[in-house]
């Protein structure tokens, strides 16, 4: 692709990202609860989910998301459960930090294929990759450098993106100290993610 046409997509692609949604409630909840660290398996399975949305707008492959709509609607049900155990982890933790306390085996790989679900199956995700990305790159022309170029960007742009989310919001955790006001946090936070995961599975 051309400069000119990396760019538009640039930009286009990072206003879909950065607006507000369920995707950036969720790490944003998840960052203030927990911390930096524990979030980024999180981003990384979202910009993952838009890496393989992408795969499939570049090969063609519209017509089989349409006719698999049902196991799309499988995957995006089980984000939006795993959000709500999110939740309720959040609402139900300690008033110690579960950044101090140490990681559960295997947890890095949940949040990871958690992040994943709930981008697959989430409306916002499918709407710009299936209706709005051609109209912004010619699919049809695509080669494999061309390919290889958008999904660097938009690996760039999503991980850098989201992870800005999420590093915000562990500073603002940072300055609370009072145990009190960190149960309000979690609490809080965990009423979000929920409310995240009840607005992807209200959308169509």
């Amino acid at each position: 692709m051309d400069l000119a046409g990396l760019l538009v997509f640039a930009g286009v692609y990072f206003l879909a990202v950065a607006s507000p949604g369920p995707g950036i409630a969720a790490i944003v909840a998840r960052s203030l609860s927990t911390g930096f660290r524990r979030a980024v398996p999180f981003v990384l399975g979202i910009a993952s989910g838009d890496l393989v949305w992408l795969t499939f707008s570049a090969l063609g492959l519209t017509m089989l998301m349409q006719n698999f709509h049902g196991l799309f609607l499988v995957i995006k049900y089980a984000g939006c459960a795993y959000l709500v155990y999110l939740a309720w982890k959040l609402w139900t933790a300690p008033v110690k930090s579960l950044e101090n306390q140490p990681a559960m085996r295997g947890e890095g790989v949940r949040l990871f294929l958690g992040g994943l679900a709930l981008t697959l199956g989430n409306p916002k995700v499918m709407v710009f990759f299936v209706s709005i990305l051609p109209l912004i790159v010619d699919l049809q022309a695509l080669t494999p450098l061309a390919f290889a170029e958008v999904a660097v960007l938009t690996m760039l742009i999503i991980n850098t993106t989201l992870l800005g989310y999420a590093y915000a919001a562990d500073r603002a955790r940072r300055l609370v100290a009072s145990p009190k006001t960190m149960r309000r946090i979690n609490r809080v936070t965990g009423g979000v993610m929920a409310g995240a995961a009840v607005a992807i599975a209200a959308r169509g």
